[in-house]
């Protein structure tokens, strides 16, 4: 098994399986072995001199900077990632978040969130960022014209998330990412949603690229881990702040989340189809006002997302047509196949009643609607159809 694939024209289906594989991780078996160890030993003091001023992946020198199993999974996002020269792993998402920002902001700087951000990452920059001086502005993602001014007036990075949390609007990366490179500001954008499989965030402009390897590469709902890749000099600065923050994850959990790489391409392709299948029912159905899917024809991004998009996934949202503020609970509390629960993009679906209006601050989310996100797993569609219809019975 070569460790040069990355100079081989090969489609991102096969950099799923092959990526991380090298044979002086691996041995003679498919997979890295699970290496625990905090302690690693030198044959002499000379040695363990030469590991200390080599700091990359597949140096021994101590448990905090890994080992194969570990350097295998980040590798294998790399390979996967097109533009990046390495990955960092962290043990959530969230860490990986505050990774890249620590990464890239100091006090005083000047930080433009996209309103449509995930949560966790709009309270990081009122929470965490605030506290140490970085201001935050938050803007709607689809107004390129006003990005193009707020840039203009002064700001050392920007976040984005595409499609948006909850509401999934599609904005132009490429577009916000040539502006703020324009005016000397970093580009981070959360590619959780669509993964390297469905969109090439370096390739479309941004500098660094995060993941929540919790959602589609774990796959099955076990394990907590984020990534970030970037190119030399961002990827440079996220290791040295992930290492000054004593950030590692488990080898135990690494070999899961390489476990569930092999099988992203085909899980996500199996639940994009169902996603577009459940959602184009769903644009039938009286109770439904509206679906959030970029997927579909009709969804206003979609013409976006079909320009620069590869692939989808299963995670989406509808209104429901109903003034009764607690329809998107009953509903939920009357499907069968689907669990309530927060995360997604492992094997079984979901269903989370949501207010994206709570968590915005210039953009209408659903204008108070009642709201509930899908996370469509690997079960038959017509299962998951026949199930949200007898649920839908509730709405009224």
């Amino acid at each position: 098994m070569s460790g040069d694939d990355t100079d081989k024209p090969l489609r991102p289906a096969t950099r799923v399986v092959r990526g991380g594989r090298r044979s002086e991780w691996t041995g003679p078996v498919v997979n890295p072995p699970v290496w625990r160890a905090s302690t690693h030993l030198y044959d002499c003091d000379a040695d363990r001199h030469a590991a200390g001023g080599n700091n990359a992946d597949g140096q021994f020198f101590y448990g905090r900077r890994g080992a194969p199993t570990q350097w295998a999974l980040a590798e294998a996002l790399t390979q996967l990632e097109r533009g990046a020269h390495g990955t960092v792993l962290y043990p959530s998402g969230v860490a990986a978040i505050a990774g890249c920002m620590l990464a890239v902001l100091k006090p005083g700087d000047r930080l433009l969130m996209a309103d449509n951000a995930y949560d966790p990452s709009r309270s990081m920059a009122t929470g965490l960022l605030a506290r140490i001086g970085v201001a935050t502005t938050f803007f709607d993602p689809r107004d390129v014209e006003g990005f193009g001014a707020l840039c203009a007036a002064g700001a050392k990075a920007v976040w984005l998330e595409c499609p948006g949390s909850l509401t999934f609007e599609v904005c132009d990366v490429p577009a916000l990412a040539a502006i703020a490179r324009e005016h000397g500001a970093v580009s981070m954008i959360d590619n959780t949603w669509a993964s390297p499989l469905g969109f090439a965030a370096l390739e479309h402009g941004c500098d660094i690229v995060m993941m929540s390897l919790s959602k589609h590469v774990g796959g099955h709902s076990d394990l907590m881990m984020g990534s970030a890749s970037a190119g030399k000099r961002w990827y440079t600065a996220l290791r040295r702040t992930s290492q000054e923050l004593g950030q590692i994850v488990s080898p135990d959990d690494a070999a899961l989340a390489a476990r569930g790489l092999r099988t992203m391409a085909v899980r996500l392709e199996a639940q994009t189809r169902s996603a577009l299948k459940i959602a184009t029912w769903l644009e039938s159905q009286p109770q439904v006002a509206r679906v959030m899917c970029p997927l579909l024809p009709s969804d206003p991004g979609h013409a976006l997302w079909q320009r620069d998009f590869t692939g989808g996934c299963g995670l989406f949202a509808f209104v429901l047509a109903s003034d009764d503020p607690q329809a998107s609970g009953k509903v939920a509390d009357a499907l069968e196949l689907f669990g309530i629960g927060y995360s997604w993009g492992g094997f079984e679906s979901l269903a989370l009643p949501v207010r994206p209006e709570d968590y915005r601050s210039i953009m209408p989310g659903t204008g108070g609607a009642p709201a509930i996100r899908l996370a469509i797993g690997l079960e038959d569609a017509d299962d998951l159809i026949a199930d949200l219809g007898q649920a839908l019975e509730n709405v009224t």
